[in-house]
């Protein structure tokens, strides 16, 4: 099939193209460039552009008979969202219905969007299943939860069907080193922890250690990045079956909190890693854990490097890298 990979030259988007790529697929990539790298996109037809940019997707369409368009290209800071959430509405929500509109204008119907568990705000219960309340507490679950409106929307009155993939944590990297994570600044607490253990950081900090969970940190839902991108690829064969317009949960169904991450990391890298305790942020639930069963059950979807120790060692690999660049 031909695939438009918008975002593809980000953290998931780039290991998806390489999946894409290795299943025998046709890509092609289109990146503003604004978080992702160019050397991530590889040797695929590249398209330096806004997704916004009507007259770039226009040609693509025209000029590579794309078969279905998966979208990466969210901003997904939470914190950013509550301070500038005009730019998490205008590039989530804005710029993700021009995409949608250059897929109709070119009579393409097919479409896998990466959502978030942020959708579900605090949760009500653990596991989250699909059809916990959705009610998001800041506005980048808001973009998110409305783009899934939206395509519920767009697949009744206009038959263009998606798949909407929440992610939990997607952390990782692509076990032989050729790509990973590199966010900047970076956020997510696995590649910080590593950051700590390769010496470009002094510490890492826990925000709570008095929650109701064993140890008293946060508990999450880590998935495999290269796991994420095989759920893509299951959605992708799901569609081209014919498959209805469907929205699943993706995680391991396993949390760790934030003392097992950084435990674990001591053990994988074999380096001392500095903790400081702090207080609670405001708005961090104790337990955020995903019930993917749905996508198991209709995406024959199992995630295949599910142990913690197995996600850190390849985000290990990828941050010796990124030192090793640095120092050269």
């Amino acid at each position: 099939m031909n695939i438009l990979v918008i975002g593809g030259a980000g953290y998931i988007g780039s290991h998806m193209t390489l999946q894409l790529e290795q299943s025998g697929h046709q890509v092609v990539v289109l990146d503003n460039l604004c978080s992702g790298k160019a050397a991530a996109v590889g040797c695929f037809p590249f398209y330096e552009a806004d997704m916004a940019d009507s007259a770039v997707l226009d040609v693509i369409f025209r000029s590579h008979a794309i078969d279905v368009v998966m979208h990466f290209a969210g901003h997904i800071e939470v914190a950013e969202s509550v301070s500038d959430p005009a730019k998490y509405y205008k590039n989530n929500v804005v710029k993700t219905q021009l995409v949608l509109d250059a897929m109709r204008r070119h009579k393409v119907k097919q479409f896998i969007f990466s959502s978030t568990a942020a959708i579900f705000g605090n949760p009500s219960y653990t596991p989250i299943n699909e059809v916990h309340p959705m009610l998001p507490v800041n506005p980048y679950g808001r973009s998110k939860l409305m783009v899934e409106q939206m395509l519920a929307d767009y697949s009744q009155a206009y038959g263009m069907r998606s798949v909407c993939l929440r992610y939990f944590n997607a952390a990782g990297a692509d076990p032989q080193g050729r790509i990973g994570e590199c966010h900047q600044p970076e956020t997510h607490l696995i590649p910080l922890v590593l950051q700590v253990a390769s010496g470009r950081r002094e510490s890492i900090s826990v925000y709570g250690v008095d929650y109701d969970t064993d140890d008293g940190s946060c508990v999450r839902d880590y998935i495999h990045v290269n796991d994420l991108c095989l759920a893509h690829s299951n959605a992708l064969h799901y569609l081209a079956k014919g498959g209805e317009s469907r929205t699943f949960n993706l995680g391991n169904g396993e949390g760790f909190s934030v003392l097992e991450i950084i435990q674990a990391a001591r053990i994988v890298t074999a380096k001392p890693i500095r903790l400081i305790e702090e207080s609670r942020r405001v708005g961090d639930p104790a337990i955020l854990i995903a019930d993917a069963s749905l996508a198991k059950e209709i995406l024959a979807w199992q995630p295949e490097r599910a142990a913690l120790e197995d996600i850190i060692a390849d985000a290990w690999i990828w941050e010796q890298k990124l030192c090793a660049d640095l120092e050269g």
